[in-house]
């Protein structure tokens, strides 16, 4: 993986996230809230986590220290009561993570992560952010589809048809 395949799949993750996040904007504060699961988590509770994920693990990757962003700094789906306040976070995030992917080069891509004891090249911990994600935005999708609000389709082509129109 180059860093412009990289760039590419984040970019259809905050797309297929932007989808997501309009459609339960839509939803009345009970409806989000609601406890409802596809798997283990409900609506608000899977956002939080995949931003959690993308968060957590980009720090891990950077180097960060445990303290900074292991199971102690988790975020907390009740911390956030509203789609607003889910989507502001991940925005700020977003910035963050589109500085840290732009920060690297493809012998970076190649290499394992710094400070990191598992030897695995670093685009297959980024390839497995991209495709956790889309897991995440797919129960997601489910969860708005059941509630009346379905994102529409959120996979890779129709990203790429969308980008190319």
């Amino acid at each position: 993986m180059r860093t412009t395949e990289a760039t590419t799949l984040f970019d259809y993750l905050y797309w297929a996230r932007d989808r997501v996040l309009d459609s339960a904007a839509e939803l009345s504060a009970d409806a989000f809230m609601s406890t409802d699961t596809v798997t283990t988590r409900d609506l608000c509770a899977t956002l939080v986590h995949e931003l959690d994920v993308e968060w957590s693990w980009r720090e891990r990757l950077r180097g960060a220290d445990w303290a900074e962003w292991g199971e102690d700094a988790d975020l907390k789906a009740g911390d956030y009561p509203t789609v607003q306040a889910v989507a502001d976070h991940w925005r700020r995030d977003e910035t963050d993570m589109r500085a840290w992917l732009a920060s690297l080069t493809d012998a970076d891509l190649d290499a394992p992560p710094p400070r990191d004891e598992d030897t695995l090249p670093l685009w297959h911990f980024v390839m497995h952010l991209v495709s956790h994600g889309i897991q995440q935005f797919s129960e997601v999708a489910v969860l708005l589809t059941r509630a009346g609000h379905s994102p529409g389709d959120i996979g890779f082509l129709e990203f790429v048809g969308r980008r190319e129109r």
